[in-house]
């Protein structure tokens, strides 16, 4: 049997879900199971499903969009932003397989899985125990305070700056599959890992730095521009160690393929959230949650992603 598995490229939660859908799969269903693996990036314009070649016998979506496709047999999101299309939520109300489902009241994909598989399959996660919750807490932005946020010394948050700025899908499965049967001090300790990791340490330094300097702060928000540097993977809650009375920030990163809006609210705020940044991003063609979103524009477009930016700006404001 071949499972082949979409996941949420260059995402902590995104390799940790498909790591655990791989387990639940091949412990409930099919210990024989061939699993292949590719990303799925957000892009100006929305991922071009049609391009995905779904040749397994079965096919998964894990912490993406939904895609209107008889050949995608389960799908697992949590995003508010999981449909594109009117037309795409219908399509997923009317199955009746009992292998999609979609709850964005869960802070990470993975554990929304792993209670999926436990509840409905009799799966037991207790062996996937520190990765659920990692990725729980990473996506979730689970912490107890910036500093911790920003601290890469473990190796869980090793894992993940390595994760964000990995360009080779083969170095990402391998985390997949480390991910499916081995500890985080294990995978980290692992010479592809510990060696990759050694110059981004000096990298999420220098990021730091580049923040602190580009960086301005407008009523409750945070802002900077680092589309002139090589920064897509930096740590989203720098700005929150640096500004830590801020309520929300808003960046713009550029890589070859994309200028970045990120839009984020300061989860250890002295003020509540009243903005949904999701619905906000939704209206440029971006999405996420409510606390954190983005929206993606073509890599020669950052005239636009500024214009965006300043407006986001002043309705964050208001």
């Amino acid at each position: 049997m071949k499972v082949r598995i979409f996941y949420h490229d260059n995402c902590f939660d995104g390799l940790a879900s498909a790591a655990v859908f791989s387990q639940f799969y091949k412990l409930r269903f099919d210990p024989q199971a061939e699993f292949c693996y590719a990303g799925l990036t957000h892009k100006a314009g929305g991922q071009n499903f049609h391009d995905l070649v779904f040749d397994g016998d079965e096919n998964v979506i894990v912490d993406f969009r939904y895609y209107s496709s008889d050949r995608l047999t389960w799908w697992f999101d949590h995003h508010q932003s999981a449909f594109s299309t009117p037309e795409d939520e219908q399509h997923f109300l009317r199955d009746t397989s009992g292998k999609k489902f979609y709850d964005p009241q869960f802070r990470s994909c993975t554990k929304f899985i792993a209670t999926i598989a436990a509840e409905r399959f009799g799966f037991d996660t207790a062996n996937l125990k520190e990765l659920i919750h990692w990725a729980d807490t990473i996506d979730g932005a689970q912490y107890p305070d910036p500093e911790t946020a920003v601290d890469i010394s473990g190796p869980a948050m090793q894992l993940l700056i390595v994760i964000e700025t990995c360009k080779d899908p083969a170095r990402l499965t391998q985390l997949i599959q480390a991910m499916r049967t081995q500890s985080l001090p294990e995978i980290a300790q692992q010479p592809y890992v510990a060696d990759q990791f050694r110059p981004l340490y000096e990298r999420h330094l220098k990021s730091m730095e580049t923040i602190r300097q580009s960086s301005h702060v407008y009523g409750k928000v945070i802002f900077f521009d680092v589309s002139e540097h090589s920064m897509e993977g930096y740590n989203k809650f720098i700005p929150y160690y640096l500004h830590p009375s801020s309520v929300y920030s808003v960046s713009i990163s550029h890589s070859p393929n994309r200028t970045k809006v990120s839009v984020g609210f300061n989860p250890w705020s002295p003020l509540a959230r009243v903005h949904n940044l999701a619905s906000i991003c939704e209206r440029y063609g971006g999405g996420g949650h409510a606390v954190v979103a983005a929206i993606s524009y073509g890599p020669d477009d950052q005239a636009i992603a500024r214009k965006a930016a300043q407006e986001i700006i002043a309705e964050l404001n208001r």
